[in-house]
């Protein structure tokens, strides 16, 4: 039943999100984790950053760019070490004021009960026009 284990540690990372406790998702991302959003340079949290210290950029990013943020994740789903959420991402670009609402898949690999590995798929064409030009 590693799946239902795998599930349930993510499903509790986006809870942690949801609430605003970057502590709790740090603590559960191994000290070597990959952790991929890549899009164009004007979204404040875009990039490949490893480990936590780098990680915890990705969020400070997030909470410098986007105001009434809303992540909703709908489904998942589980193979082995892998689990991948499909949802959507929603709020205001900061820079702009500008409002956005993209689908996003995302793509989590675990190792030994903690993240090892996290991707972003998902319209970075509409955030990038919310967040103005390059």
């Amino acid at each position: 039943m590693k799946e239902n284990e795998n599930t349930t540690l993510i499903q509790s990372l986006y809870a942690a999100f949801g609430r605003g406790d970057i502590a709790f998702i740090l603590d559960r991302v191994t000290p070597d984790a990959q952790w991929d959003f890549e899009a164009p340079a004007n979204i404040p949290y875009a990039g490949q950053r490893k480990g936590p210290a780098e990680i915890a950029g990705f969020f400070q990013g997030l909470d410098s760019g986007c105001t009434d943020m809303n992540l909703a994740p709908e489904h998942f789903v589980a193979q082995s070490d892998l689990v991948a959420t499909f949802g959507r991402f929603w709020g205001t670009a900061k820079a702009t004021g500008k409002r956005f609402d993209v689908p996003y898949a995302h793509s989590f690999t675990v190792r030994d009960g903690k993240v090892a590995e996290f991707a972003n798929f998902g319209d970075t064409a509409a955030l990038s026009s919310a967040f103005g030009s390059l």
